[in-house]
């Protein structure tokens, strides 16, 4: 898959999760598979204020090639601002651009998956960040709409490719799904009809396995496939995934023993990057759940685990584990992570009266992370 000057093999994306896909997470799934992997969402304001979390956010491995940046912003000048810091001093050799984050602290002021419906601002955010990104190829991710009455990806995908955009994604969900319901991916099927095929569509939604993503890919002729929670606790998807698409039957099916190896390579990275071992553990706690999603461990087990706070302690709580337990099978797969739906979608008081409105809108939280 060609993304502007970058090859993709395989044609496989990490999608960009806060507090999941930082430099420990993407070395990790790096060392499974390759493809392209996108650090945590940042804001455009953070990094044109120089914000030293933000800064700690894109600081990327020695190994890691291609380096992907994703922004998030609703005000064309300081996204083309942020677009400009990241070619001007090698920041990153991609950059991608958030319009699909459901989250309200992000939707209420105008940004992330609200920003396709207001099509004149959507069009000059891409617009000023394609101009300022030099020899950077630009890609958007999005989804498909505010809710099913406020469809925007077919307009949106539209407009990406008309301004220079070299790849677009669909999450085919719409905001008000968040992550729950099931992904349309029909939706991505009409999206990838309607863009000019030099512009790769990539799908992403409820690819929880390596044959998900061969099934999506047949299903809707998309190029290529985003991974999201489908790598929670599954790091070697990638792996899975590259065998996939190289045409190999190859999947693994590990064993507690295994798992349970991947789950403290995890911790023990994290602890690295973050420098403190308490803070590095208790930030990898969360994924504790999802490694032994269907393993026979027990919930007092489970519970002890998720409340260590030592590298020791963690490989004490695990030592007495059944590690010759083999792979659950389908019991292991599915939902991970956030889902359910939203009964409405914080936005802008008055956002959907106008969707030719090109007022910009209240100015985003200087804040990293979604």
């Amino acid at each position: 898959m060609k993304i502007g000057s970058l090859d993709v093999w395989p044609p496989v994306v990490l999608a960009p999760m806060a507090g999941i896909t930082n430099r420990a997470y993407r070395t990790l799934c790096r060392e499974q598979g390759g493809g392209l992997f996108v650090c945590e969402m940042i804001t455009s304001r953070a990094l044109v204020e120089r914000n030293p979390l933000t800064y700690e956010m894109i600081r990327f491995g020695p190994t890691e090639s291609p380096r992907s940046i994703q922004l998030y912003g609703v005000d064309p000048v300081v996204m083309g601002r942020a677009a400009k810091i990241i070619a001007d001093e090698d920041l990153a050799d991609h950059i991608d651009l958030n319009f699909g984050c459901p989250v309200p602290k992000v939707t209420r002021r105008g940004g992330g998956a609200a920003v396709p419906y207001k099509r004149r601002l959507l069009r000059s955010i891409i617009r000023e960040v394609v101009a300022n990104a030099g020899s950077l190829p630009v890609t958007v991710k999005m989804r498909k709409g505010i809710d099913d009455d406020h469809l925007t990806y077919l307009d949106a995908g539209l407009i990406a490719a008309e301004e220079g955009v070299q790849a677009v994604a669909l999450h085919a969900r719409t905001a008000i799904q968040h992550y729950g319901g099931f992904a349309d991916w029909d939706a991505i099927a009409r999206l990838r009809e309607a863009v000019p095929d030099s512009v790769p569509v990539l799908g992403n939604g409820d690819i929880w396995t390596a044959d998900d993503a061969l099934r999506m890919v047949a299903q809707t002729g998309c190029d290529g496939v985003v991974i999201g929670r489908g790598c929670l606790g599954r790091p070697w998807l990638f792996r899975d995934l590259e065998n996939a698409f190289n045409g190999s039957p190859e999947r693994a099916e590990p064993r507690l023993g295994e798992v349970v190896t991947m789950l403290l390579r995890h911790a023990e990275l994290l602890v690295e990057v973050m420098g403190d071992e308490k803070h590095g553990v208790s930030d990898f706690r969360k994924h504790v759940g999802w490694y032994l999603k269907a393993f026979s461990v027990g919930a007092e087990t489970r519970r002890l685990t998720a409340q260590a706070v030592s590298l020791d302690e963690l490989r004490e709580r695990l030592s007495g584990l059944d590690l010759d337990q083999p792979w659950p099978g389908e019991a292991a797969d599915g939902p991970r992570g956030k889902s359910g739906e939203r009964q409405k979608v914080q936005l802008p008081h008055g956002w959907l009266d106008d969707p030719d409105d090109f007022a910009v809108p209240e100015v985003e939280d200087a804040l990293s992370g979604g």
